[in-house]
């Protein structure tokens, strides 16, 4: 005998979940959607039910920011293998940035044992490569930036001189990357401050949400954002900037029924002996501008040299 007569207490159950729930039919049409879902990605039922994950809906990606929704996703290997699946992976939030997240799909079964549908839930991994703007003392010393809530350049630059010395003390190499969004002038001319402000606040979360949170995220000038990669070696800050340029790519803004999106300039370095604060900079800074496809994968294992970690899918 079911514990509870009523089905709606068990709705109830996982609406009350903080985890995101979702269940999906055999075609992979949303059946279910819950409020921890809502929440976490910003879409409501509404939004979702009816529809098919494999449409875009919610675009998850690997661990390079490609979309694998049309390939084998997590829903569709649980499918085919008929076993439960855990990945990493990306979530595109409704409000346009990507958030990386936790998931778990499981095969539904009927009575008889045969499969009818995948449940599928997410968690949102945390993400510390900022402080948080509610930090009312950061705030108060003027480390934080007004628009984007990220560290301001003062505090970059302090984080970046830290990088160099412990560089220089035990060799623990790091990657430096500057992201441009060279149209920023033209943007606010065309659609006006506020969508200018939506749009830096949408591409400062998707950076943030992109890298490890040892990393450090901050906005160095008004169009221009640095990323400070710890225990980043060449091979590694190939795979973290080509699954940067991925995701910044696909972050929007809804905007009086347009979906506004920006291109966006990317230059990356490493940590080399002799470095300064000027020269290493000045390296980072030399890809800007320049027309770039996302550089290639390494052909080695994506943690090659990440120190202690795999990177971040």
């Amino acid at each position: 005998m079911p514990a509870f007569k009523d089905p709606e207490t068990y709705r109830d159950i996982l609406d009350g979940l903080q985890i995101g729930v979702s269940v999906l039919d055999l075609e992979k049409k949303i059946v279910f959607w819950s409020d921890g879902a809502e929440q976490i990605t910003g879409y409501s039922r509404i939004d979702v039910l009816g529809h098919s994950c494999s449409k875009n809906i919610l675009l998850h990606c690997n661990h390079i920011g490609c979309e694998t929704c049309a390939g084998k996703c997590p829903t569709t290997a649980a499918l085919h293998d008929a076993k439960p699946l855990e990945a990493m992976s990306s979530i595109h939030h409704k409000a346009g940035y990507w958030i990386p997240v936790h998931t778990w799909a499981v095969p539904l079964r009927d009575k008889h044992g045969s499969i009818i549908g995948i449940i599928q839930t997410f968690e949102a991994e945390l993400t510390l490569s900022a402080p948080s703007p509610n930090d009312r003392s950061m705030k108060e010393r003027g480390w934080l930036d007004d628009v984007t809530g990220l560290p301001n350049q003062t505090m970059m630059q302090a984080h970046l001189r830290q990088m160099l010395g412990t560089f220089a003390a035990l060799q623990i190499t790091f990657g430096v990357v500057c992201v441009e969004f060279p149209e920023l002038a033209r943007f606010r001319a065309r659609y006006g401050q506020e969508a200018a402000r939506s749009m830096m606040e949408v591409l400062a979360r998707t950076l943030r949400n992109s890298v490890w949170p040892t990393d450090f995220v901050g906005r160095w000038t008004e169009g221009r954002f640095l990323v400070i990669l710890s225990g980043c070696g060449e091979d590694a800050l190939q795979a973290v900037t080509a699954r940067m340029i991925q995701m910044m790519a696909t972050a929007v803004i809804h905007w009086w029924g347009e979906q506004l999106s920006v291109k966006v300039s990317v230059g990356y370095t490493c940590a080399v002996a002799g470095d300064s604060f000027e020269s290493i900079l000045q390296r980072a800074q030399q890809g800007l501008g320049e027309d770039q496809a996302p550089p290639p994968a390494p052909a080695v294992a994506a943690s090659g040299n990440r120190i202690g970690r795999e990177l971040k899918s």
